[in-house]
């Protein structure tokens, strides 16, 4: 019964996260209208919320490493559901962006701690990779429900009403955490935090964000632009160097010596690239370029959004089925294709090809991430699956911050919006080509010994029972498939 709630309480949370990266996007057009903006802004109100929410996962991870993941879990509730009523408040762009951003807050500490909860849950790595796939699922409902949901109440009520959804499913989820979440202690390793590199994190993500925003309006070469992207190359090293010599860093490099978690986290981070930019630039040609209201542009979406929750569901068996690697590959492969098929419409093209098309990219995108998620996971032992979970997600939201900046300025720098999509496809499908090689190479592969464990090995062998010790992880390193990173 536990488990079961505990289930239920992170999904509703990663429901509502998801909910409010896309139920946003059938709106930016009444936001358009109402406060007079361009492009650029509109890419601020969905990038308001998605910077923020991508540069504090980390440190939210480090958070429910450290407190103990039900805690940070409450707080992201909290400040959720609060942040949403303002955004239903603001009179105006800025406040709006910044309530945007107050809502990435309460994103960045849900996530992370909610997958931590399940991974403590479900200690089973047959029985975790189910509860991530209806955790997943959840996620793939408010992809299929926002557009719609968020069109229907625009179209009848107005913009400001979609944040109402939110609220609800707030207050709704915290009333369940609280009464049924197991409470679970911190972990006693690197439970430190990290200021400066939370501070060089946001600031580089920051950086890059307001360069290819605002590159298209401004001038790629005007000293502004330039001196942002020098402003992102400078704190990303410096971020590198300065985790490589903390004692507790925000990012452990050394969680990158998986060549599973670094493939895994890479083709998180080109999936949402693909993704969101994608559903920005298509929120936009259906409303300005075919005249659809905000309805009708959710339903337009339907068939993209629902085979995401269709394939979430089916994953589980497919992944049983192929294995981790297959699945994530094909599930690229499958996305990848259906964007660039995307490149041939035109404003006459029929419905019925853009609804096999939008299918044919909401079911690649949906069998990627369970199988993704997991295999990430299994990478990392139970005291540390806050920052694990945290650095997946964080990858994948910075993905989603540079297809939205990246294919708004496409659109804007263009001589027409046709013209600029049709570029930012091609960007978006072949991105997911190269995450498909990534995971065929290298998830599943086993990371090389460091000299340490190659010492502490020859140690182990000396004793007795250490030589069998060792061909057991001879046997594992074999088979991927077997031992902490099967998840099926």
């Amino acid at each position: 019964m536990m488990r079961r709630m505990t289930l239920l309480a992170t999904s509703v949370g990663f429901f509502m996260v998801i909910l409010a990266t896309t139920a946003i996007n059938v709106a930016l057009g009444s936001i358009r209208a109402d406060f007079g903006v361009g492009v650029s802004g509109l890419q601020w109100v969905v990038n308001g919320y998605t910077l923020v929410f991508a540069g504090l996962l980390l440190t939210a991870g480090k958070l429910g490493d450290r407190f103990g993941p039900k805690r940070i879990f409450l707080a992201g509730f909290a400040t959720f559901a609060g942040a949403s009523v303002l955004c239903a408040l603001a009179p105006g762009l800025a406040a709006l962006v910044a309530c945007q951003a107050l809502a990435g807050l309460g994103a960045a500490l849900l996530v992370p701690s909610s997958l931590a909860l399940i991974s403590r849950a479900y200690s089973d790595p047959a029985d975790r990779a189910g509860a991530v796939g209806v955790w997943a699922a959840a996620g793939g409902a408010a992809i299929a429900a926002g557009p719609l949901a968020g069109g229907l109440l625009v179209d009848a009520s107005g913009w400001r009403t979609i944040f109402l959804i939110n609220v609800i499913a707030g207050v709704m989820g915290l009333l369940i955490a609280v009464r049924y979440v197991d409470p679970t202690g911190p972990s006693t390793e690197g439970s430190g935090l990290d200021p400066a590199g939370q501070v060089l994190g946001i600031s580089a993500l920051v950086a890059l964000a307001f360069a290819l925003i605002e590159g298209g309006s401004r001038g790629w070469g005007s000293p502004l632009i330039l001196g942002a992207f020098g402003t992102f190359v400078l704190a990303a090293l410096v971020f590198v160097v300065v985790e490589g010599r903390m004692r507790s860093p925000m990012l452990p490099l050394s969680l990158f010596g998986s060549p599973t978690f670094s493939a895994a986290a890479s083709v998180g981070m080109l999936l949402n690239f693909a993704y969101y930019g994608q559903v920005f630039l298509f929120s936009l040609y259906f409303q300005q370029e075919r005249g659809y209201s905000p309805f009708l542009t959710g339903l337009a979406f339907l068939p993209m959004t629902a085979t995401v929750v269709l394939a979430n569901l089916l994953c589980g068996r497919i992944v049983g089925a192929w294995g981790e690697r297959a699945t994530m590959a094909a599930g690229q492969a499958l996305c990848g294709a259906g964007l660039l098929a995307l490149i041939l419409v035109g404003e006459e093209t029929g419905y019925p090809v853009l609804f096999c098309l939008l299918v044919a990219v909401g079911f690649g995108a949906g069998l990627v991430v369970p199988p993704m998620t997991a295999a990430l996971l299994g990478t990392v032992g139970p005291d540390r699956l806050g920052i694990a979970s945290g650095a997946l997600n964080a990858s994948r939201q910075v993905g989603g911050v540079i297809g939205v900046a990246l294919f708004g300025s496409l659109l804007g720098t263009s001589p027409a919006f046709l013209v600029g999509m049709r570029l930012s496809l091609a960007v978006a499908g072949g991105g997911l080509f190269v995450g498909c090689a990534l995971a065929l190479i290298f998830v599943g592969r086993a990371a090389k010994p460091t000299a340490s464990q190659v010492e502490a090995g020859a140690k182990e062998g000396s004793r007795p029972g250490g030589e069998a010790r060792r061909q057991g992880r001879r046997v594992r390193n074999a088979n991927p498939g077997a031992g902490e990173e099967d998840h099926n």
